[in-house]
């Protein structure tokens, strides 16, 4: 019987995103490779599958399906060297798992990662139902009929080194904690009559399976610890929390998000980042916060995406935000050059799309939605307002607006045609987008404005969105009439709007054109090798960036004696 056409969020997460190259063994109709291409499009995604409805299935989701027998057929797909090897509850099916890891293993890239999704031999319903005499085998699950091997973590691991694999980490999936600890309290006087403490015991019994990751060799381990604002308007989700998710899927990287400004100590044998968001760091209060982080033993990097001379708790003659750190971190190359007045140690990621979400728009023709949503564009909008309200009286119900956060623009609208939706968390607001055809997208051309990134042209683009934009910044990523439509006054911006409420399928084809870039050269899963390349960069000459720091801010001299 095949397995439910469903992905293990635990293996989805532990694939390296960055790799080139992922063979799934025992892919199933193929979901967890169709996920995995959402986050990392340009990877070749290969699987071999032995049920041929499930082979069928997954072959119209990845590059290539093999309907072959892994333990009588040689490795498929030729010389193919695989950066990821999964094996999602497969082992335990095969009659020698051991033979076939270490076969496979020979296919591995040189940091290569092996996946093992195991089912747990040591679960705490194995005992309960041995001692009740009720065990037997099932159509699925933990007692599979067609379970020819048992591991436990233990045998795990000694799998893995009989294949030639160093085990770098493991995470149990735990589905019944309850019952499990009732399980193991009931037999605490077993336990401890056999000498077996009975915490212990529960951490072993409780998860039903473990996700282990391995490579050939041990990886260099880097920490890597970020603090993050409070989710408004997607910054921390952009620039934080999908970056630091996408860090964590390399086995060498321990990545990690804190709400406050300690990271605590770093492990002597592991090299350690500690990224601050948009701090504020003023006076004595930022050098004894900075003191805390570099005496951890800590490269501390600061991470900013404005242009600061515009941000009033910045102008303080005392700010530390970019002096007072050994790195910055930031978004564009016009921002990098402003912040290189203050440290000439800065690291340009731009904004990136974590995941290819769905395109749910256009599904009505004779209606199209503007969407309009930001934080502080109450001043973009109002040199545009009349050319809005002519074209919303001359398309009638043709034209619906949705309006997010901005009420001054909502209530300047002089139509029925609109809908607003309040400050909102960034899932929400990845959903209003969605359902709209066309991005308003106006600024105006300030030194604050030059220095933004592209974010909404992206995010518009990912899901089938039609940008319409002025030039500043936007005119660097968009080509007017083919990846998106660019307006320079209040009459081009009618005129264009004009023509994609009339033409559908004009904006339609845009923005297709423009979800298609997205997804060749704006996902976060290109940068993830660049991001940890500098990290250790950093790591690496942190004896100099000390020294410069010290010469920057005296006060922080020799605070990082650790580093």
């Amino acid at each position: 019987m095949p397995y439910p056409d469903i992905l293990n969020p635990e293996l989805i997460d532990r694939i390296p995103l960055s790799a080139r190259t992922v063979l799934d063994v025992g892919c199933g109709g193929g979901a967890l490779g169709a996920e995995y291409k959402r986050r990392n499009p340009r990877a070749r995604y290969f699987g071999i599958e032995l049920d041929p409805d499930a082979a069928r299935l997954a072959a119209t989701r990845l590059d290539a399906v093999a309907a072959v027998n892994v333990e009588t057929d040689p490795l498929p797909f030729g010389d193919t060297r695989f950066d990821c090897i999964l094996y999602g509850d497969v082992l335990e099916h095969l009659r020698d798992p051991w033979s076939v890891l270490g076969e496979h293993a020979r296919q591995l890239s040189p940091e290569g990662v092996v996946i093992i999704c195991m089912p747990n031999a040591e679960h705490w319903s194995f005992v309960e139902r041995l001692l009740r005499g009720t065990w037997d085998y099932e159509r699925q699950g933990l007692f599979d009929a067609t379970h020819l091997r048992w591991f436990t973590p233990e045998t795990t691991r000694h799998a893995l080194a009989r294949a030639g694999l160093v085990a770098c980490d493991v995470v149990p999936r735990v589905f019944d904690g309850a019952e499990a600890e009732r399980f193991a309290n009931a037999m605490v006087p077993a336990l401890r009559a056999l000498g077996i403490d009975p915490q212990a015991y529960l951490t072993r019994a409780a998860p039903l399976q473990h996700v282990w990751r391995a490579r050939r060799t041990a990886p260099q381990r880097l920490q890597v610890v970020s603090t993050s604002l409070p989710p408004v308007g997607g910054v921390s989700e952009v620039r934080v929390t999908e970056p630091m998710r996408a860090l964590a899927t390399d086995p060498a990287i321990v990545a990690s998000v804190i709400e406050d400004l300690d990271p605590g100590p770093r492990p002597d044998d592991i090299p350690g980042i500690f990224v601050l968001h948009r701090p504020r760091l003023v006076g004595e209060a930022g050098v004894a916060q900075l003191r805390q982080a570099m005496a951890a033993g800590h490269v501390v990097v600061c991470e900013f995406d404005d242009h600061p001379d515009y941000i009033p708790a910045l102008q303080h003659p005392e700010v530390l935000n970019f002096t007072g750190v050994h790195a910055v971190q930031t978004t564009t190359p016009a921002l990098a050059e402003v912040l290189r007045r203050y440290n000439p140690e800065i690291g340009v990621f731009p904004n990136a799309i974590a995941r290819v979400p769905d395109v749910i728009n256009h599904a009505n023709p004779g209606r199209q939605t503007l969407f309009f949503g930001g934080i502080n564009r109450e001043n973009e909008w109002p040199p545009y307002i009349d050319a809005l309200n002519r074209v919303a009286t001359l398309a009638g119900g043709r034209l619906h607006f949705s309006i997010v956060a901005d009420r001054g623009l909502f209530d300047a609208l002089e139509t029925p045609h609109k809908s607003f939706t309040p400050l909102c968390d960034y899932e929400t607001y990845q959903d209003v987008l969605a359902r709209s055809e066309i991005c308003f997208m106006p600024l105006s051309d300030t030194p604050f404005n030059r220095c933004k990134s592209d974010l909404k042209f992206i995010e518009a683009a990912s899901l089938r969105v039609t940008a319409l934009a002025s030039p500043t910044v936007y005119a660097g990523s968009i080509a007017d009439g083919e990846t998106g439509v660019l307006f320079r006054d209040a009459d081009e911006l009618a005129q264009r709007l004009v023509r994609l409420i009339a033409n559908p399928d004009i904006g339609r084809a845009i923005a297709d054109t423009a979800r298609a870039r997205v997804l060749r050269e704006r996902m976060l899963a290109d940068q993830v090798a660049s991001r940890i390349a500098w990290y250790r960069s950093l790591w690496a000459r942190r004896a100099e960036l000390r020294a410069a720091l010290a010469a920057r801010v005296p006060e922080l001299g020799g605070t990082d004696a650790r580093a």
